[in-house]
């Protein structure tokens, strides 16, 4: 898992969130929840406390591992506690299938989070 959201790249900066420090190994949580099924849990670190990018940072972890994860999985993404001023609200957003839906039936939110999550060539 941590190979595959290390080289998503921040939506401000031209660095990857690994390089960041905003995804670490350390915030990877894989449990076993059933035959061939497993829960993932990530947790980030915005760079900084008020982050207005915090929700589409989620999105890209949560459509990329989407798309990556060669198993059945249940994802919950979470900034990590005590490092965003709105960090619950956050976390309903990017956990809420509808929600989730909704923002990427935006089409420039969508362009947003298809150039964050595209492997460099």
């Amino acid at each position: 898992v941590p190979d595959i959201i290390r080289t998503i790249r921040d939506p401000e900066k031209p660095n990857t969130l690994e390089e960041l420090e905003v995804v670490t190994e350390n915030g990877v949580e894989v449990q076993e929840i059933g035959e061939d099924e497993y829960l993932v849990i990530i947790r980030f670190t915005p760079t900084v406390p008020h982050c207005s990018l915090a929700t589409l940072i989620g999105l890209c972890l949560r459509v990329k591992l989407q798309r990556c994860l060669p198993f059945r999985h249940k994802l919950e993404i979470y900034i990590s506690e005590g490092t965003h001023s709105t960090e619950e609200d956050i976390n309903k957003q990017i956990n809420d299938k509808e929600r989730v839906a909704a923002a990427m039936e935006n089409p420039n939110l969508r362009e947003i989070v298809e150039q964050c999550v595209t492997e460099p060539d």
